[in-house]
């Protein structure tokens, strides 16, 4: 069985409070695009994992998908599998990649062998993967909140828009990119100012990392004024970088945009 992981974009990211726990609260929203991997399972004599297209750090034997099958096999009695991902999602690009895989794995998993898990069940699962993991389950537009672990479905709907999305050949740590920050609460909820005109998000949606993370990475700041002068309605780093997104009204011509960097695209 073969599914498609998509990829996810970060409109907006405030980073309003220190938790106890060490952690930050913040709020953004998680929009699906259709930059995706492909994964399958095949039943096999014995367990193994693969994997092409772009290197994945760490090895094969600290995959997600690995943790996300010890994760089911505590609780359920699943088969021996052998499982291929062929990685075309950027890496450390802010995008959700390793996270997508995960939820898609648990719910591939879940509808090859029957396992009738209910969507809370497997969000719980995914839950202990990552914060972002449960939002690939249910894959649609939220308002997150949390430590980007709670969501409210939102009514948002970017297909009449051309994406064009930037990916510069460097990796922005997590841990690196809040250098800096200063928790403090958003002056006015980005849930309410994402349903503004969309045209107006240029001067109220911001993602808190940009500042700091162009600053010491200034060429995305650089691929950023490049997406604004081709024409952009709106242009942000995604989540903590280092991938950065243009929205625009129409397909742009892509040999215009002189950034010299890897280029993807999606509707």
């Amino acid at each position: 069985m073969i599914v498609f992981p998509n990829a996810k974009i970060n409109i907006g990211l405030n980073i309003v409070s220190k938790r106890a726990d060490g952690y930050h609260d913040l709020e953004t929203i998680f929009y699906p695009i259709m930059i995706k991997d492909v994964l399958e399972v095949v039943e096999a004599e014995d367990f193994s994992f693969t994997s092409s297209g772009l290197e994945i750090p760490g090895g094969s034997q600290s995959n997600i998908c690995l943790k996300a099958y010890e994760l089911l096999s505590r609780d359920l009695k699943l088969p021996t599998v052998h499982i291929h991902l062929h990685k075309n999602i950027p890496i450390g690009a802010g995008l959700g990649g390793g996270s997508a895989n995960a939820s898609f794995f648990i719910k591939l998993m879940n509808d090859k062998f029957f396992l009738n898990l209910k969507a809370e069940e497997m969000e719980h699962y995914a839950s202990q993967l990552g914060a972002d993991c449960p939002f690939f389950i249910q894959n649609k537009p939220v308002f997150a909140t949390g430590k980007g672990d709670k969501f409210e479905k939102i009514r948002l709907d970017l297909s009449k828009y051309f994406l064009v999305l930037v990916m510069p050949a460097l990796h922005v740590a997590t841990s690196e990119a809040f250098v800096g920050i200063v928790p403090k609460p958003a002056a006015k909820s980005l849930k309410d100012l994402i349903g503004n005109n969309i045209f107006t998000w240029k001067s109220s949606v911001v993602n808190d990392f940009e500042p700091g993370i162009i600053k010491r990475f200034p060429e995305i700041g650089f691929i950023k004024d490049s997406l604004y002068k081709a024409g952009a309605i709106y242009a942000s780093m995604s989540g903590s970088g280092a991938s950065v997104f243009g929205i625009f009204e129409s397909p742009l011509k892509l040999p215009d945009l002189e950034v010299g960097n890897r280029v993807f695209y999606a509707v």
